[in-house]
């Protein structure tokens, strides 16, 4: 368990995937740019076996904002998104169910 002002300290933000490919030398990883709304970032996600790139341009996600860089196979990757899973199955994307402006804080 964390507490409270630990929690408060994860700055959510939806965002809209405007790019995505596959990363060369992984089944599992895409490389998406995304509009956070006051800027555009890279994230590098583990989404692949259960997501076509095709299919996420224009979609709204959920991306963990303020998250360190990390380099995943040489890229960097500038957020994290969020998904969740039923056991045994790939992760399925966190989403919007209406449209809202890239960078609106998720509360």
């Amino acid at each position: 368990m964390i507490n409270y002002d630990t929690f408060k300290q994860v700055e959510l933000k939806v965002a809209k995937i405007l790019t995505a490919e596959r990363v060369e030398g992984s089944e599992k990883l895409l490389k998406l740019e995304v509009d956070l709304g006051s800027e555009k970032r890279q994230i590098i996600a583990g989404i692949g076996l259960k997501y076509s790139p095709e299919d996420l341009i224009q979609k709204n996600i959920i991306v963990v904002a303020n998250l360190e860089p990390r380099k995943l196979m040489g890229l960097e990757s500038q957020g994290m998104l969020l998904a969740a899973s039923n056991e045994g199955e790939g992760p399925i994307l966190l989403t919007t169910m209406e449209d809202i402006l890239p960078g609106s804080g998720v509360n």
